[in-house]
C-alpha cells in the first residue's frame, strides 16, 4: 500500500498481472535508487487494467523514469466518472507529474 493525497492505493505493482479491470484511479510511479517512489502520471478509468496496458503515454513514463516503473491503484467501483476525474485532478495539481495533463 502507498498513500497518495490521503488515499490508500494498492500496490505498487511491477506488472499488470494482478490488476482488475474495474473502475478506479491509477498512479504510475518511479522507484529510484534513493528507495523512494516518484509520481510520473495519474489517470482514471472504468477499466484500469486495459487502460494501463494500452496507454498512449507509456513512452513518456519510460522517458521520465530514473528507476523501475510501478503502478498503484485505488479501486472505486461505486464512484462516478466525475468523482474519479476530480481526484485525478487533485493528485495532478498536488504532485505535478511530468506525464499527461488535465
Amino acid at each position: 500500500m502507498i498513500t497518495i493525497a490521503n488515499y490508500r492505493f494498492e500496490g505498487p505493482y511491477k506488472t499488470t498481472t494482478s490488476l482488475r479491470d474495474s473502475a478506479g484511479i491509477y498512479v504510475i510511479l518511479d522507484y529510484r535508487l534513493n528507495r523512494k517512489w516518484y509520481l510520473l502520471d495519474v489517470g482514471e478509468s472504468a477499466k484500469i487494467k486495459t487502460r494501463i496496458e494500452n496507454h498512449e503515454r507509456q513512452l513518456c513514463w519510460k522517458r521520465n523514469r530514473q528507476g523501475n516503473i510501478g503502478v498503484a491503484i485505488l479501486y472505486t467501483p461505486r464512484w462516478s466518472a466525475d468523482q474519479r476525474r476530480s481526484l485525478e485532478s487533485k493528485i495532478r495539481r498536488e504532485y505535478q507529474p511530468p506525464c499527461g495533463d488535465r
